[in-house]
C-alpha cells in the first residue's frame, strides 16, 4: 500500500475494524517514512455477469431499484425493501464466487420478495421470467396457491384427514 502523502511503498497497520455490517474492513495505517496516518477500506469484490457477457460490479442499489418498482403501490415500506436488498447481497456473497450470473441475482430476489408480497413477486417474476401469456401468470398463481394451502398434517405431526 503506497502512502498517499509521500508515495512510500510500505505502510504499517495500526488498527483494523469491521465496517458496513461486517462486509468490509477499515484499516488505520501509518507510513514508516513520513509518519503520517491514513485510512483504507477493504471489501471483497463481487461482479455480475450480464446476459450480454458484460461484467459490472454488484450493486445493492440496483437490486433495491428493481424491487422498489415491483412493490410500487403495494403496502411495503422502505425498511422492508432495504432488508430484501441486504438479504440478496448476503445470499450472493455467500456463494463464495467473485463473479455471479445476473440470473442468479434474480433468483436470489424472488424468494424474499415472495415472502414479503405475493403481488410484487408476480410483477417481478413476470418481467424476470419473461411471462408471455396469461397461462404463465395462471401457472405462477396456481403454484403460489398450492404452496399456501394446508397439507392436511397439523402441527405436531397429526394427520387430520383421517380424524373422526
Amino acid at each position: 500500500m503506497h502512502c498517499p502523502f509521500c508515495r512510500h511503498t510500505d505502510s504499517r497497520v495500526v488498527d483494523s475494524r469491521a465496517a458496513d455490517d461486517g462486509s468490509s474492513i477499515r484499516r488505520r495505517r501509518q507510513c514508516p517514512d513520513c509518519g503520517r496516518r491514513f485510512t483504507t477500506v477493504e471489501t471483497a469484490s463481487l461482479s455480475v455477469v450480464k446476459r450480454s457477457g458484460v461484467t459490472e460490479p454488484f450493486s445493492r442499489a440496483k437490486v433495491l431499484s428493481g424491487v422498489r418498482k415491483a412493490c410500487q403501490g403495494r403496502p411495503v415500506g422502505e425498511d422492508d425493501l432495504a432488508l430484501i436488498a441486504q438479504r440478496v447481497e448476503e445470499s450472493v456473497r455467500a456463494t463464495g464466487c467473485a463473479e455471479i450470473e445476473a440470473h442468479e441475482v434474480g433468483l436470489a430476489i424472488l424468494g424474499p420478495l415472495r415472502e414479503l408480497d405475493e403481488v410484487a413477486y408476480l410483477r417481478f417474476a413476470s418481467v424476470y421470467q419473461a411471462f408471455d401469456s396469461l397461462e404463465d401468470f395462471e401457472s405462477a398463481i396456481t403454484l403460489l396457491r398450492a404452496e399456501r394451502e394446508p397439507t392436511g398434517v397439523e402441527p405436531g405431526g397429526v394427520d387430520s384427514s383421517n380424524a373422526p
